[in-house]
């Protein structure tokens, strides 16, 4: 039987399909139509150390084969967090890892560090890439050094494996994910969503409030995988692929450039369940090829 087991900085998942941060909140309003323990892992909303009430309205807006957002982080802060979803996700076993992110560096170590005392979480996922706030996160996934520093200043301050969650709008991917790794990273995650914009016509006006913002969905799947592809050749440490996925198939071939898990987002939209599903979908293909595990194929492109 083919084994969907894989590991990731040191977690155990039950199989490689994650769900994304930002799309899948921490699994309370999708609980009622999908099992949150047959996921491999939920990777939580954006959460900062105090509340943010995101960017104005309008935030969301479709866009062919994809969707613009700019949500801007909007997140109940850390001590509500802690008090409401990680007390509901202590009725799951699922592993729990949770997007953090800050304005400075020292917003980013004392999250890490209160979020080291949380027995459910299993790790930690540094936001450097959100594009649609002006100042903090995205500052971090844009320099490398800025990126080395933040890791390496996270690491000490948390025992619980981090993931760097990268950025595509640079000019070098690669660039960043070895500053990260070099700073002690325990895996990458990429990509978070591409900048777009799109304008009303009839009001001549950008779609949306803070007039562009992160685009997502099947559009950007190809830049994200040749970025998965680019990173699994230049860096060691696991990576979470993730980037307009929306069946089995894409997740295989984020798995073939070299994601040894792969994040769902936009998906969880259209079909909550998607995750389980595609875990499905990733079997049958092992057992129609004939493929022991997982792993086998993890960065297996034959060029």
């Amino acid at each position: 039987m083919a084994d969907l087991k894989t590991e990731i900085a040191g977690l155990k998942l039950k199989t490689p399909v994650m769900v994304a941060s930002g799309t899948f909140g921490s699994g309370g309003d999708y609980a009622d139509f999908v099992d949150l323990d047959e996921i491999g892992a939920i990777v939580t909303k954006s959460v900062t150390l105090k509340p943010k009430t995101g960017n104005p309205p309008p935030r969301i807006c479709e866009t062919p084969s994809g969707m613009l957002n700019t949500i801007g982080l909007e997140n109940p802060g850390i001590e509500n967090f802690i008090k409401e979803d990680i007390k509901f996700l202590k009725g799951y076993k699922v592993p729990v890892i949770v997007n953090i992110a800050g304005e400075t560096l020292d917003e980013y170590i004392e999250l890490a560090a209160i979020l080291d005392k949380e027995d459910r979480v299993s790790g930690i996922e540094l936001n450097v890439s959100c594009p649609n706030v002006k100042k903090g996160c995205i500052t971090f996934g844009i320099d490398p050094l800025a990126t080395k520093e933040l890791v390496r200043a996270v690491k000490k301050s948390t025992k619980k494996p981090v993931i760097t969650k990268l950025t595509p709008n640079v000019t070098d991917i690669t660039v960043i994910a070895k500053a990260a790794e070099e700073a002690g990273t325990d895996a990458i995650s990429l990509i978070n969503t591409v900048m777009g914009m799109a304008i009303d016509i009839n009001t001549r006006k950008p779609k949306l409030s803070m007039g562009s913002g992160g685009l997502s969905g099947p559009a950007i799947k190809p830049i994200a995988i040749r970025m998965v592809n680019q990173v699994y050749k230049a860096v060691k440490v696991p990576i979470i692929g993730m980037g307009g996925i929306m069946n089995s198939s894409d997740a295989i071939e984020f798995i073939l450039a070299g994601a040894s898990a792969v994040a769902i987002g936009t998906a969880n939209f259209i079909e909550p369940s998607a995750s389980v599903e595609m875990a499905k979908g990733i079997k049958e293909y092992l057992t129609t090829h004939r493929i022991l595990a997982i792993r086998d194929i993890v960065g297996k492109i034959i060029s």
